[in-house]
């Protein structure tokens, strides 16, 4: 399925139950993109009152956390050797994980602190997997998931202000514009939805260190 096709499928089955389910997996070692979930869900409670733009972020958040769990009591329970040895096999690098991504979420996790579950969140490249170190450290779960759903949260409140801004400020009115646009920009729509993300989060993490300094 390319990337039209996929956004069609997307925005002709969305509810706030497939939000969640697939923001689950994304969350967890299933590779999948978020970008491709909710700025279409965001956009299409613009469109119609089948659904909210707030609940977007809350449901997609709860899918989030659902993920980051799994992955947190699985490297919790199972313990590093095991962890190490999946990122090692076939089906972690089917999963894109391995031993030097695990390894480098560990090191973010240990500069960091607790508060790397929040920060990692906003990270690309550690954000599936912040939530192993965590397991595997023993940090407290109720712990863990405060700070992940405030992760979570904003990282989701910026993909769907982007799907707001599609609609607000673009021709994209309907389904069919979206797909005709995803047909003509398949590669360049994914990259394009990445990029503005990471420059609102390289934004907010500068501010952020730039009033903890003042």
């Amino acid at each position: 399925m390319d990337t039209a096709e996929l956004f069609r499928w997307v925005l002709d089955n969305l509810n706030y139950w497939v939000v969640t389910l697939f923001m689950a997996i994304e969350s967890s070692f299933i590779p999948f993109p978020s970008e491709v979930i909710v700025p279409p869900a965001a956009w299409k409670s613009m469109t119609d009152d089948s659904m909210n733009f707030i609940l977007v972020i809350v449901f997609a958040t709860l899918g989030a956390d659902l993920g980051a769990l799994v992955n947190y009591y699985l490297a919790r329970w199972l313990g590093r050797p095991i962890v190490y040895r999946f990122a090692d096999s076939r089906l972690g690098h089917l999963c894109l994980i391995d031993r030097q991504k695990v390894e480098h979420a560990e090191q973010y996790f240990r500069e960091h602190g607790a508060a790397s579950t929040f920060f990692g969140r906003l990270v690309p490249a550690v954000r599936q997997l912040i939530s192993i170190p965590a397991g595997l450290s023993g940090m407290a779960v109720g712990r863990f998931l405060f700070f992940t759903t405030i992760g979570a949260g904003l990282w989701n409140t910026i993909l769907a202000l982007i799907g707001y801004f599609i609609y607000k400020f673009t021709e994209i009115k309907t389904t069919e514009d979206v797909y005709l646009m995803a047909t003509r920009y398949s590669h360049e729509l994914g990259y394009a939805i990445l990029g503005i993300a990471a420059l609102v989060v390289c934004y907010l993490i500068y501010k952020g260190r730039k009033s903890k300094k003042a």
